[in-house]
Order: structure tokens, then sequence, then C-alpha cells
């Protein structure tokens, strides 16, 4: 199959529901107190700016350098970051389902503290399984999620092929492109999640080496944002499950 000459992900910026389970985790909540259904949470003015910020950095890149379509989660966080960042670039933007945040069934709004009060079997179960093969009832593995981002690479590379290709999305996402396009093990994967926090609007990518063959390039870099003066922020977006 043809490759794409080069393929970014950048997580959405910082959102509302980022800065409601950080206070969540410190003070002890069992509930991260969200008033909108995961799909429909905002970003922050924090966030806004930082999608803006992405939207300069990208808007001053030479003309051979920059994206020629991108692919958008249909979460309104993801959306709003692509529509900002995008702004005047006249880049064709599609979204694509599978590029939605992992779900989290009978977990979804709790923190970890919740989770091990008021589902303490399936923290159990999951500390057994592993953060990888563990699947809350009603939502995803990560290895589900790997599914689909397998399917729409797939589809990328016939769509796009010899192509730059952006995407917008989410920090389980990020990890797990890694894990498709560099061929990673499980161990591997898991040692990037204890290692790393997938910073908000940050951008990982990978470019077309002479054999055709996606090699990385950058990880979770937010110079850009350093650059046009917006402020960085590293928020766990899954606080329901600590590595």
């Amino acid at each position: 199959m043809a490759e794409l000459a080069a393929l970014w992900i950048v997580r959405h910026g910082e959102s509302t529901a980022n800065v409601a389970a950080t206070e969540a985790e410190s003070a002890g909540a069992e509930l991260i107190g969200l008033t909108h259904r995961d799909a429909d949470v905002p970003l922050s003015p924090t966030g806004e700016q930082q999608a803006r910020a992405t939207g300069r950095w990208l808007a001053g890149l030479p003309q051979r350098r920059r994206p020629d379509v991108a692919v958008v989660s249909p979460y309104l966080r993801a959306v709003r970051t692509a529509e900002l960042a995008l702004d005047g670039t006249g880049i064709p933007v599609s979204r694509d389902e599978r590029l939605r945040d992992r779900e989290l069934g009978v977990l979804d709004g709790l923190t970890a503290h919740g989770v091990a009060r008021r589902f303490p079997d399936e923290a159990q179960r999951r500390a057994r399984l592993g953060k990888f093969y563990y699947r809350p009832p009603g939502g995803e593995s990560w290895t589900d999620v790997a599914l689909r981002l397998r399917g729409l690479l797939g589809d990328l590379r016939r769509d796009h092929a010899d192509r730059r290709v952006l995407l917008f999305g989410h920090d389980a996402l990020v990890f797990l492109l890694r894990y498709l396009v560099e061929g990673l093990t499980e161990p591997e994967l898991m040692t990037l999640t204890r290692r790393h926090v997938i910073a908000n609007c940050s951008v990982t990518g990978w470019t077309a080496d002479a054999d055709g063959r996606l090699v990385p390039d950058t990880f979770n870099d937010v110079t850009h944002l350093h650059e046009q003066g917006a402020r960085p922020t590293r928020e766990d977006e899954v606080h329901a499950e600590p590595v």
C-alpha cells in the first residue's frame, strides 16, 4: 500500500473538562462534575488561545511543509481546535468518528478515587488485565481504539497517498498512533504512557523516509505554543484510569 508523505496529530486545546478533572483529582472528589456529555465538552479560554497559536504556527510553515488535508474528531473540543487552527488556511477538512476519544462506559465522569470507591471490582479487574486490554463496562479498551485507528490509517493511505495529512484528536490517540505507525509493543507503549502526558495542542508527527516509510520526527511538541505566546498545559483527559 502507498504511504503518506507526512502525518501529524494535534491534541485538542485545553477543555473545560480537563480543568474540572484536574480540580476534582486535587480535591479527592469522586466525580469530575461535568455539565456536558463528553462529545460536547468545549474548549477553555486557554484552549482557544492554544488553538489560535497553533493556527499562527501552521500559517507560518513553508508551502512544501503545510498539510494538504485535515481530518478531525467529531467531538466539540477537537472540532473547535481545528476551526481556530485552520482558519484562513484553505486546508480541506473532514470529520471522522474513528478519531473520537476513548469511551469509558460506566467509569465516565469519575476520578480514579471515584472508581476505587464506586467500582472496586472494576478497579481490581483493570489492575489484573492492565491498561492496554482492560475494557470498562459499556466502554472501550485501548485495543478497541487501536482497531478503529488501524482502519482509519488504511483509508488515509489509500485516499491520500503521497500527501501530508493533519489529524486533530485526543491524547490516547497520540499514543496509539505511535503504537500503530512505529510498530511498538504493548510494553513499549505502556512505558510511553507512564513517562509522558500529552500536552494540549501538542504536535506529534511522522515523515516518509527515502524508502517511503513513515518515521517519527516530533513527539508531544509545544514549541510553537511558546513561540506564539500561548501557555502550554499538560492535563490528562482520562482520570478514571491512573497509569
